[in-house]
């Protein structure tokens, strides 16, 4: 498990309350679906005009509303840099980094012309590795392939201060569901991944390509066989194992520890074992296994990371498998999206240094610093009012919530990028081992030193949003700040049913059942009397319960208990907006809640807001891929699904028992 950060998946962000009589509702007329009826499928009703005016494209395995949004900053960020890229800028600035990176992503005809060339050095530095001896040293130089991954995040029983990290990898389908379901539908991946990887191998000219593929998915499957599941990746306490090296070698001792770590130029003085018994499988495996199988696993985990950047036909093999088998896209990305993607991945606080300077208008940073805070005054309201939570549990929570520390627009230190080389003489795939380099140089530069309060872990032109429980903060980029999570033009019914709802998601965080495990300080530690925390694990057990009901396909079904944390966010923030927005100055006299703007009330037209930040189309086979993977409930049912555990959505809509998503209010969610 990686570090714990909870994003809003791609949506969040804007301003504040708005008082001007003139303003707009800021939902168009056109999203909606008249003929559909609100009360029986809310989502279609409110999103459904929009889901038929905007179509999936070949590219797209889903396109929602915040996909519209970050496909226009796209198109921002590829106009600032192909100013860059036009010209030609002293070596080593910035300029000539970004500018000469773009045009290495681009120049897909010198890639066709160099071939496999540029991976055959690593390549046959995993050829030329003889004995089980050699495999302490060569894994931890490797940049390319491993049976783990590390990193450098804040200790979790001591957040004030860095610490290593280790996580389970080596498998490249990612969830071990992929791997030991036997379902028709898994199945059919699974026989595909296996086509794919004889191909690639025989692509890069192996004539034992089928044999190897074979050995691919054994060994990636006795991976994942040891491997946590998503939800247990959730538990935060069993995914935190802090130890020294000498008992690290005591509990995988197949592989030299010291020697490795040397060999990445490190030198810890403990970690933290993320998942115990997969890595004791790795270890396992690396003395158990033959080693020639081995270096077939390492030599797959080499060309298939390689695919996206060498030939066209290689290039598009990986796209066959992981864009239209895994998640129904038709066609590639156009390359300059992907060339933008990568120089984003590369330089991305550079890239949204220039980002904001040209498209965040500075106000917009005040009036959301404002909605914060009067949605953190809403949810503290809340808490104080809470009949299942006693007055000493209460008193920390509000602790919690007035601690949170708020992060709006972008950094206020930008990013040193100067150890960072681009050299255009040199292959794509050359430049970006270079910066996968940089990027874990800078990684491990933390290790062992206080935590740096100030890092951002998105960059500023990200459409998205975060809540970080090791430092208890929450972040909106500049990139989400604008239609249709915020309108400076629309009233307080639309902002707060969009951003506001957005803010109060990453709020929750601090409290769902995850954040909820650390205090005010990003601790782990439990600041709940036995009977408030036993009361909160029964609500959400509600919650978990009501998402398992959903199909979400023929015989599929929601994952509750790995959907929990994000799902529980949504009800928070649904309902912490909600009761600023009726708070609010204009919303508190009875004749503005009542007063009708096309038609709708205000209190309809926040429940419009939210429902169209969710609007988007989806394939089936990103619906079985998304329900498998993603800890965020699928668009359709981040509505339906949310909405009838809100009360004050019925009253809105006049629903009723007749409605198919009524929920009798004892069996309605109920948290904070």
């Amino acid at each position: 498990m990686k570090k714990i950060i909870f994003t809003l998946a791609a949506m969040t962000l804007m301003t504040t309350a708005c008082t001007n009589k003139q303003q707009t509702t800021g939902i168009p007329l056109e999203n909606l679906d008249t003929t559909a009826v609100p009360q029986n499928d809310f989502y279609q009703y409110a999103c459904g005009g929009w889901m038929a005016n905007n179509p999936l494209t070949p590219e797209y395995s889903r396109f929602g509303s915040f996909d519209k949004l970050a496909l226009n900053n796209l198109e921002q960020v590829n106009g600032l840099i192909q100013e860059l890229a036009q010209e030609k800028h002293q070596t080593g600035s910035v300029a000539q980094k970004i500018g000469d990176m773009y045009n290495l992503a681009m120049d897909t005809a010198r890639r066709d012309q160099e071939g496999i060339a540029p991976v055959q050095k690593t390549l046959d530095e995993i050829a030329a590795i003889t004995s089980r001896e050699q495999l302490s040293v060569a894994l931890g130089k490797a940049m390319d392939y491993s049976l783990w991954a590390l990193y450098v995040e804040a200790d979790a029983m001591n957040s004030s201060m860095n610490i290593l990290n280790e996580c389970q990898a080596g498998f490249a389908l990612g969830e071990k569901e992929y791997y030991l379901d036997t379902d028709e539908q898994t199945t059919a991946i699974r026989n595909a991944y296996v086509a794919y990887v004889e191909k690639l191998f025989g692509l890069f000219g192996f004539d034992d390509a089928a044999q190897r593929a074979q050995t691919v998915l054994r060994m990636e499957t006795r991976l994942a066989t040891a491997a946590y599941n998503n939800v247990e990746l959730r538990d935060p306490v069993r995914n935190y194992n802090k130890m020294s090296i000498d008992e690290l070698q005591n509990l995988v001792p197949q592989l030299d520890w010291k020697a490795y770590f040397q060999a990445m130029e490190i030198a810890p003085d403990s970690l933290s074992v993320g998942q115990i018994p997969h890595l004791q499988e790795a270890g396992r495996m690396l003395a158990d296994e033959p080693l020639e199988d081995l270096k077939t696993l390492f030599t797959w985990q080499v060309i298939d990371g390689a695919a996206s950047y060498l030939t066209t036909e290689i290039y598009n093999a990986s796209f066959d498998f992981y864009g239209r088998v895994l998640s129904g896209k038709e066609e590639p990305s156009p390359l300059w999206k992907r060339a933008v993607g990568v120089v984003n991945g590369t330089l991305g606080e550079a890239v949204g240094q220039m980002y904001v300077a040209k498209y965040f208008p500075e106000e917009n940073k005040a009036r959301m610093l404002a909605l914060v805070k009067n949605l953190q005054k809403a949810l503290g309201i809340r808490i104080s009012n809470l009949t299942w939570m006693s007055d000493e549990t209460k008193a920390k929570a509000l602790e919690k919530l007035n601690a949170i520390t708020i992060k709006i627009g972008y950094p206020d230190t930008w990013r040193d990028y100067t150890k960072l080389e681009v050299n255009p003489a040199e292959t794509y795939y050359a430049n970006l081992q270079r910066a996968a380099k940089f990027e874990q140089d800078y990684s491990m530069s933390y290790l062992g030193k206080p935590v740096d309060k100030t890092k951002w872990y998105m960059t500023p032109q990200t459409v998205n949003a975060y809540y970080n429980p090791s430092s208890n903060e929450i972040c909106f980029p500049a990139g989400i700040l604008q239609y249709p999570f915020f309108d400076m033009s629309a009233d307080d019914a639309f902002n707060y049913g969009a951003i506001g709802v957005v803010i109060g998601h990453e709020m929750t965080h601090g409290f769902d059942d995850q954040g909820c495990q650390f205090d005010k300080d990003g601790n782990m530690v439990n600041w709940w009397t036995a009977e408030d925390k036993a009361a909160f694990d029964a609500r959400t057990k509600v919650m978990e319960e009501a998402f398992n009901k959903i199909e979400v396909a023929p015989g599929v079904h929601a994952n509750g208990a790995f959907t929990l944390g994000e799902n529980i966010a949504d009800h928070g923030g649904l309902q912490v907006s909600y009761l600023a927005f009726t708070l609010n100055e204009e919303s508190k006299a009875e004749k503005d809640r009542l007063r009708t703007r096309d038609g709708f009330t205000p209190a309809q037209r926040f429940f419009l807001a939210y429902a169209n930040v969710w609007a988007g189309n989806i394939r089936p086979e990103e619906i079985l891929n998304r329900t498998k993977s993603d800890p965020h409930s699928l668009g359709r049912w981040r509505v339906n699904g949310a909405l009838p555990q809100i009360g004050a959505w019925y009253d809105a809509w006049n629903v009723t028992e007749e409605s198919p998503l009524y929920v009798a209010p004892e069996n309605r969610v109920s948290i904070w």
